[in-house]
C-alpha cells in the first residue's frame, strides 16, 4: 500500500510540473494583448495569434471538437480557413456554439471554406476553371465526375457548406450581424489578408 501511495504521489507531482506548460503560451497572449485564435492552422501560423491544431507544431495542440481551453467571453477574434468542412454537420454546429461561448461580447468569428454552390456551378459549367485543379498533384483528374467526387471526399472532407447551411448554423448559435466577405477583405484590420487559399469561396464574419 505504501509503494502504491508513493507512486500516486509521484504521478501527481509530475502532473503538477507538466500541466502549467500546456497553457504557457496562452497565458502569454492573455497578459500582453487581445486573444485571437487561428483554428485548424496546419502550417499557416500567424504571429500574435494562438495557432491551434490537432497536429504537433501548433502553439496549442488539441482536438477542438472536445472543447476550447478558454473561459467564457475571453476571446476577441476567431479565424479558420478550410477547417469546418473537415467536420460533419453536427460537429460543425457544436464547434460554432463553442466559438460563441469563448468569444467576448462583440467578438468576431471569421470562417473561410469551400462553397458547395460554387463547386456545383463548376460541375455544370467550365469545371476545369478552378485554381486547385492546376496543382500538379491533381493532374490525374480528367472528368467533371472525378472533380466533384474529389471535392467531396478528398482531404478528409466530411461536409461542404453552401451559404444557406453556414448562415443557419451561425444564426442557431446566436451570432449576429452576419456578413459575407470577399477573399482577404474585412471591416476589421485584424481579419484582413488572412486567407491563403483561392478556393476559399465562402467567407463569413459574424459578431457575438
Amino acid at each position: 500500500m505504501y509503494k502504491i501511495f508513493k507512486l500516486l504521489k509521484s504521478i501527481r507531482c509530475i502532473f503538477m510540473i507538466i500541466s502549467p506548460f500546456k497553457h504557457f503560451k496562452i497565458r502569454k497572449f492573455k497578459k500582453n494583448q487581445s486573444i485571437k485564435l487561428n483554428i485548424g492552422c496546419g502550417n499557416v501560423k500567424f504571429s500574435e495569434w494562438v495557432n491551434i491544431d490537432i497536429e504537433p507544431g501548433a502553439d496549442l495542440v488539441i482536438d477542438v471538437t472536445k472543447g476550447l481551453p478558454f473561459e467564457d467571453g475571453s476571446v476577441d477574434f476567431i479565424y479558420n480557413e478550410h477547417f469546418i468542412e473537415h467536420l460533419d454537420y453536427e460537429e460543425g454546429k457544436k464547434i460554432i456554439r463553442e466559438f460563441y461561448r469563448v468569444l467576448k461580447k462583440d467578438g468576431i468569428l471569421r470562417i473561410a471554406t469551400p462553397d458547395l454552390d460554387y463547386v456545383l456551378d463548376k460541375y455544370s459549367g467550365d469545371w476545369k476553371d478552378q485554381d486547385w485543379l492546376s496543382w500538379p498533384e491533381y493532374q490525374f483528374i480528367e472528368t467533371r465526375g472525378q472533380m466533384i467526387n474529389v471535392s467531396f471526399r478528398f482531404w478528409g472532407h466530411k461536409y461542404l457548406y453552401n451559404e444557406e447551411d453556414l448562415k443557419n448554423s451561425l444564426i442557431k448559435a446566436d451570432f449576429k450581424c452576419l456578413n459575407r466577405c470577399r477573399l482577404n477583405k474585412s471591416n476589421y484590420p485584424e481579419l484582413e489578408n488572412l486567407e491563403t487559399r483561392n478556393d476559399s469561396k465562402l467567407i463569413y464574419e459574424a459578431r457575438k
